[in-house]
């Protein structure tokens, strides 16, 4: 299986063709949008990693060109960015993961991706229904846990012996 990975940062890059390929996958690496876009004219992939934060095309222009051209080909939007699952619901992803990308969450969602059939994919991308995957940063979920924690109203239980 061909997957390629669209990010800017050469960390990530680097890190996600790592675990791609220690489960098996080879991995096709690129800077940016036009890169990817050069690369998929001529050769067959499996499914793409794409980042949203690119130079020189965003990662919403390219999976708005790729999904036009190959409406089949499974794509995980990988960001760093904040407020994207609307857009990724309505632009019909197969999954929105956020960074830090957890290596195997990232494995399990390409399982699942990859063997997705294809008429849900389409109903999917078609705006038919189908969630997204949304896999939140870990980060992100311990500041939300944070957050509803202390916005709550102060409580706490006064001893049976003091009944008001």
């Amino acid at each position: 299986m061909n997957i390629l990975v669209v990010d800017d940062d050469v960390s990530v890059r680097e890190s996600v063709s790592r675990v791609l390929h220690d489960a098996g996958y080879q991995a096709v690496l690129a800077a940016d949008g036009q890169e990817a876009l050069e690369w998929l004219i001529s050769h067959p992939i499996d499914l793409l990693l794409l980042d949203l934060g690119l130079p020189l095309k965003n990662g919403w222009d390219i999976f708005e060109r790729i999904t036009s051209e190959n409406p089949l080909l499974p794509i995980i939007i990988i960001t760093g960015q904040a407020e994207q699952y609307e857009l990724a619901a309505d632009a019909g992803v197969g999954a929105l993961m956020e960074k830090p990308l957890d290596a195997g969450q990232l494995l399990h969602t390409i399982r699942e991706l990859l063997t997705e059939p294809k008429a849900a994919r389409l109903h999917r991308l078609c705006g038919h229904g189908g969630d997204v995957r949304h896999l939140p940063s870990r980060n992100a979920e311990f500041l939300k846990h944070l957050r509803e924690q202390y916005e709550k109203p102060y409580r706490f239980k006064l001893p049976s012996a003091y009944k008001l």
